[in-house]
């Protein structure tokens, strides 16, 4: 079963954030609570945990790429 891994809402004025650092490639192993993604806003940098054990399988943002509040960062199996 996949499961995805969503940029969460960072507050009423923050509607965009860039990915900064992917902490794990795709085919990596990965365990619920683990660091997976670095974003950030004009505001802050966020660590983006796994929401469950898995296997990162896609990346969908890619490193210094914008995105909005409730995208798909990556998928985990």
């Amino acid at each position: 079963m996949a499961t995805e891994i969503l940029v969460p809402q960072l507050g009423n004025e923050v509607t965009e954030a860039e990915v900064t650092e992917w902490a794990a490639a795709v085919g990596d192993d990965v365990s619920a609570g683990e660091v997976v993604v670095v974003i950030s806003t004009t505001k802050a940098a966020l660590e983006i945990e796994a929401p469950c054990d898995g296997s990162l399988a896609e990346i969908r943002i890619g490193e210094g790429e914008l995105t909005e509040v409730g995208a798909v960062l990556g998928v985990i199996e």
